[in-house]
């Protein structure tokens, strides 16, 4: 996932993932290594092939280059190429997919709405309110 990509401002970035026990995080850096935003998501620990995204934030010096959008996009294309349902907790995320999901779901995507066990395995996770 580290293929560049470029801003709004046409500045290069790298999207790359880092899966940890609990919480995982895809995050956007900048050229010179400096992180600009994140994505965090949760893998349910029965398996079950989701993903549970719940949060998202660009640093507010870098906001308004795209780079949230850029998150977004990449953390879904990698969703479809690993076969996985996405859950949005997120608003960015859930509002993406309220907008673009007839053309995520014909890229081969799949996604559903957020259930009670879903902000129950967030809060169980990150030990906070979803």
């Amino acid at each position: 996932m580290t293929e560049p990509r470029t801003d709004k401002t046409g500045a290069p970035v790298h999207v790359d993932l880092g899966e940890e026990q609990g919480v995982s995080t895809y995050t956007v850096a900048l050229d010179d290594g400096t992180t600009a935003g994140r994505a965090d998501f949760v893998d349910p620990p029965d398996g079950g092939g989701e993903r549970v995204f719940f949060h998202t934030e660009v640093a507010s010096e870098f906001r308004g280059r795209g780079l949230g959008g850029l998150l977004v996009r990449e953390a879904l294309d990698d969703s479809i190429r690993r076969g996985v349902t996405v859950v949005p907790v997120c608003s960015l995320f859930g509002g993406y997919l309220e907008e673009h999901g007839d053309e995520y779901t014909a890229k081969g995507g799949r996604f559903r709405p957020p259930g009670p066990a879903d902000l129950a395995l967030v809060r169980r996770t990150v030990g906070k309110e979803a």
